[in-house]
């Protein structure tokens, strides 16, 4: 084999056949600067090929490497120079390569090695790693090369792998996602079968309760035992909201719940509105503000009117003074219904939750809730359900305006007169004058018609702050009545302290508590105050406040 005449690489480098033309067109045995100047700049060449080249003669001895390779293998020229070229291939695949090295000898063509196959490389250190390999037949003064190109292909095959690990992951998170489907639609199905039986088996205690209570409601006349029965039919009145709405709930997502549309009139639904939370705004002493309509509108009355009734509901609970108000207005397209109050307002950073069930804002844990916070997370799907659009406007300290629009009917319906008030009923001035301090309002006013019944004069009140106000207007109060856990972290016993304070007297109390705490056993008791367990029964009550007055 022909070597360059100078240079370390040159003297492993052939040349090639178009020098050997060179030199015999130059008359004889030509320059030795052309013919190494040929040899570097086919060296150049190779050298700045992107994959590592070996050349290797008929028996399968290295005669040339490019810097690639030598990068890439560890090794230097002399290291290589002359060795076998299965100095680069692990040991265990050596023996059988000479074999294929003899097979392309035979068959000399441009080809890739080992098609189909996983090809693998050894570095100087013995480290391996998966390689491609294309061949090439070279002639060289009438011998034949092969020039092998070497591509380390480390980081394709952990692309590849990952590739197929994260479809893997894919197919394993499908499968998840199926089951967990599978799971969740097992699950609704349960609970729809679950809220159906519920369903008949709560209504029916209810029914029974409701007829009983119209029953009693007919056989007496005493105003005050209608006032307790309707107080009664209130209680009633709430579970069978609740129940109602968790059902809607179920229902709603279950897409049982189909609208029927028609013409009907809003000042007959505004009527029914008025009549239906007059005494609740009246209880919290707020200003109920309800217009009657000569509209109609086209939409699901029983489905607005439960709009309504939520959005009406959640206004009167979150407003502690100023009114709640119920208006219509004209529009291009139909009637502009809104709900304004002058509540506590929602912060903008919670009007995102405000639909969620169970949510209700400004309300701490383990404090006295009033409702559930179902209501909106019903008005949501009930509007969606009605293709509507709700709108929200709220200022903290200054209220909120929930408004939704209909489209107008055929029809517009002139409105219902209001009713009068019922007038109170008088209360003899000889009666005992009591003081009930309770923050719960179902409590407070079962526990009002109690007392109303026996014959006593009740003011009541839900926090300390009101207990005061209500002592300071009423200084001849005979008797005060105080739950020991108040709102705020008040506590019935700093009622009891302020208003003896306040009146300059030992006044008679009684303070009822299920607080089974060393705290509560710890209280001074004198002959003016009672402890009362809850639950406790209404003529032990009774019977307690009688003994008390007597002393």
């Amino acid at each position: 084999m022909h070597q360059a005449a100078r240079g370390e690489g040159a003297s492993a480098l052939p040349v090639s056949d178009a020098d050997a033309d060179l030199k015999a067109r130059q008359g004889g045995g030509g320059s030795p600067m052309i013919a190494t100047l040929s040899a570097e700049l086919v060296r150049s060449a190779l050298d700045s090929a992107p994959d590592a080249t070996v050349l290797v003669d008929s028996q399968g001895r290295i005669v040339f490497t490019n810097q690639q390779l030598l990068v890439l293998f560890g090794y230097t020229r002399e290291e290589v120079r002359g060795q076998s070229v299965e100095l680069l291939i692990p040991e265990r695949f050596r023996a059988q390569h000479i074999g294929h090295r003899s097979g392309f000898a035979a068959e000399t063509r441009t080809r890739p090695m080992g098609a189909g196959l996983e090809l693998y490389a050894r570095r100087k250190d013995g480290s391996e790693f998966p390689v491609e390999i294309s061949l090439s037949p070279i002639q060289d003064a009438g011998a034949t090369l092969v020039a092998a190109a070497i591509r380390d292909v480390t980081d394709r095959k952990r692309v590849q792998q990952e590739l197929i690990a994260a479809r893997a992951a894919a197919e394993r998170a499908r499968q998840v996602a199926d089951q967990a489907r599978e799971v969740a639609d097992r699950a609704n199905q349960a609970k729809s079968r679950f809220l159906a039986t519920a369903s008949h088996d709560l209504r029916q205690p209810l029914q029974s309760l409701s007829l009983l209570n119209g029953t009693l409601r007919r056989l007496v006349e005493h105003p005050d035992a209608q006032e307790a029965l309707a107080q009664q039919d209130k209680a009633i009145d709430a579970m069978s909201r609740l129940l109602n709405a968790l059902l809607d709930i179920s229902k709603l997502e279950s897409g049982a719940i189909k609208p029927d549309r028609a013409d009907f009139s809003l000042a007959g639904l505004f009527e029914e509105l008025r009549q239906e939370f007059s005494a609740m705004a009246l209880d919290k002493g707020l200003r109920l503000a309800i217009s009657a309509p000569a509209s109609s509108v086209h939409s699901d009355r029983s489905l607005v009117g439960q709009i309504l009734r939520n959005l009406l509901s959640n206004a009167v609970k979150y407003t502690r003074t100023g009114s709640v108000s119920l208006r219509s207005l004209p529009t291009t397209n139909g009637v502009r219904i809104e709900v304004i109050d002058t509540g506590i307002g929602i912060p903008a950073h919670q009007l995102q939750f405000i639909y969620d069930e169970f949510y209700q804002v400004g309300v701490p844990t383990n404090s006295s809730r009033d409702g559930y916070g179902l209501g909106l997370s019903i008005v949501q799907r009930l509007i969606a359900l009605l293709e509507l659009k709700l709108e929200v406007r709220s200022e903290v300290g200054a209220g909120s305006v929930f408004a939704l629009e209909l489209p107008l009917g055929r029809a517009a319906l002139g409105a219902t007169p209001q009713g009068p008030a019922e007038a109170p009923v008088p209360q003899p001035a000889s009666a005992p004058r009591v003081l009930l301090v309770e923050d719960d309002p179902a409590v407070r006013n079962a526990t009002r018609m109690l007392l109303k019944v026996e014959g006593f004069q009740v003011l009541t009140a839900g926090s300390l702050a009101e207990a005061r106000a209500q002592a300071s207007q009423h200084p001849e109060l005979d008797l005060l009545v105080t739950d020991y856990h108040l709102s705020n972290d008040e506590t019935g016993t700093q009622v009891i302290a302020a208003l003896r304070q306040d009146l300059g007297k030992p006044l008679k109390a009684v303070l009822i508590t299920g607080d089974t705490s060393s705290a509560v056993k710890e209280l001074e008791r004198d002959e003016r105050l009672r402890l009362a367990r809850k639950p406790i029964h209404a003529e032990d009550l009774l019977t307690l406040l009688k003994s008390l007055l007597a002393t």
